[in-house]
């Protein structure tokens, strides 16, 4: 495992801090994975821990358990052990986890030289631990002389950029999603349509379920997990962006089909295809041609300083022009295009950089960033949706395509 890159948003690391008015930012997690400080532990595998991460300072982790004391070392950083935050002591004594929290955080912050000055005592809370005991151990923290603010997203933003390592898990994600890609459109590929326009597999009806064992087996075979599911939604159970699509339901010939996937590794990968077998309707078909016209307008327009709103409103208007309602032409609508173009992805499946209005310096796409386009476009009462979604990473000289699979509906041009 490659120690951390103690280089890495080192100012603005600094620059956050200052604007918060916090000596450090403290993340306190139950999972070396927890997003908020897996930038530092580098997919260690740790249960519960935190980092202190100071300007002008290398950031030191502290752990727990002293079975993990070889996973902690390969994160590369400075460590609080076990025996330095004095662990055993408040085991024995039966410290319940707020107090014991704010025992070993009071610790740590002490050996890395922090403690509280008058006008200058305020720090940066950020991790996903439970929220009551760190609440608790908080105020336990707050009687010693410490105040806390909010430092969620000043951890979203430090790990907005990706580093190379880090695109390169992202890359091995997205190679496995098209994989599973790849998969479906072959099963599609290979169906009979049945006299009714329910569809065959090899003498059974192919299901929705059936898909999404494929896709779960391809997944495993590159080492990625599904820790949100995925969608297999047909028709106007697709129309509805969130629906999962039910289980048991035989997918039928010019009916459409959107599959979204977002895997796991040690980062998230997230792609979206739809696909007909058969023809497809009109209204489908040309929905469809919209759709991919988007998206490629998309890829042309996003570069380093552009903003992720800025995107979506030029989404907007392109759709508009061809006819179909947008959250910007029809606020709230259900129909035609219904949502933002994009997110990023990476520690989790949803970060920075955001595409949404009132964002602000994580609105800015940066070299780095890795994130979606998908623009799509949904008609319930038709019974249709097309979905297309790209993983893509932002360099200086333009975007590199994640995840280049084909976009046509038909499977058999796969």
């Amino acid at each position: 495992m490659p120690s951390a890159d103690l280089t890495r948003g080192r100012d603005l690391l600094a620059a956050g801090l200052a604007d918060l008015g916090a000596r450090a930012l403290v993340i306190v997690a139950n999972s070396g994975s927890d997003p908020d400080i897996a930038p530092f532990t580098r997919g260690a595998h740790l249960h519960d821990c935190f980092v202190l991460a100071q300007a002008g300072s290398a950031p030191r982790l502290g752990y727990i358990s002293p079975m993990e004391r070889g996973e902690a070392a390969e994160a590369g950083l400075d460590l609080l052990t076990p025996e330095a935050l004095e662990v055993e002591r408040l085991i024995q004594e039966g410290a319940e986890p707020a107090r014991f929290w704010a025992e070993v955080l009071a610790k740590g912050l002490a050996l890395a030289g922090l403690v509280p000055e008058p006008e200058a005592d305020r720090l940066a809370l950020a991790g996903h631990a439970p929220a009551g005991v760190i609440h608790a151990a908080a105020q336990d923290l707050g009687r010693r002389g410490w105040s806390f603010v909010s430092g969620n997203d000043l951890a979203r933003r430090f790990r907005q950029e990706k580093t190379a390592e880090e695109i390169a898990e992202i890359r091995r994600a997205a190679a496995g999603t098209c994989a599973a890609f790849r998969r479906v459109a072959d099963l599609l590929a290979h169906a009979v349509q049945r006299p009714n326009g329910d569809l065959d597999l090899e003498g059974d009806p192919l299901t929705v379920a059936r898909l999404r064992r494929e896709v779960a087996r391809t997944l495993v075979e590159h080492g990625l997990e599904q820790p949100n599911g995925n969608i297999v939604a047909p028709g106007e159970e697709g129309a509805m962006p969130h629906s999962t699509g039910t289980p048991t339901r035989v997918l039928r010939s010019g009916v459409s089909l959107v599959v979204d996937l977002f895997p796991k590794g040690n980062l998230y990968a997230d792609c979206t295809r739809t696909f007909c077998f058969g023809e497809p309707p009109p209204a489908l078909a040309a929905a469809h041609a919209a759709t991919l016209d988007a998206l490629r307008y998309a890829h042309d327009a996003a570069r380093p300083g552009v903003r992720g709103w800025a995107l979506q409103e030029q989404t907007c208007a392109f759709l508009s022009a061809r006819g179909y309602r947008t959250p910007i032409s029809h606020p709230g609508t259900t129909e035609g295009y219904v949502h933002g173009l994009g997110h990023g992805v990476g520690f989790e499946l949803h970060e920075f950089p955001s595409f949404r209005k009132h964002a602000g310096a994580e609105a800015v796409l940066r070299p780095g960033d890795v994130f979606t386009l998908e623009p799509g476009l949904y008609q319930v009462d038709e019974g249709w949706a097309v979905r297309l979604e790209d993983l893509v990473t932002l360099r200086a000289d333009g975007l590199e395509n994640l995840t280049p699979l084909p976009y046509e509906l038909d499977p058999r041009a796969w």
